[in-house]
């Protein structure tokens, strides 16, 4: 999967509370970033149905990143941040 290219659709999502679409299908997502900007995650839930994605992500010294699903693959999130479209 391409983490270079999550890192950059993660960032250019909005912190704080948003909703969007993810293949056809509508979420509300809550992401927060840490005063440092080196921690941060993400809830999203299906608005009227049950799917789930949770994730942590972190910044490490040198310019490296590391994703830390929570009890999901991480093509899941990966494909999820990728392909989420917020409402503007």
């Amino acid at each position: 999967m391409d983490l270079d290219k999550f890192t950059h659709c993660y960032d250019a999502l909005p912190a704080g509370y948003s909703e969007g679409h993810f293949r056809g299908r509508r979420y509300s997502v809550r992401k927060q970033i840490s005063g440092d900007g080196k921690r941060g995650n993400l809830v999203a839930n299906e608005l009227g149905s049950n799917d789930y994605i949770s994730l942590n992500f972190y910044r490490l010294k040198g310019g490296k990143t590391s994703l830390k699903p929570c009890e999901m693959p991480e093509e899941k999130v990966i494909e999820f941040v990728i392909e989420f479209a917020p409402e503007i």
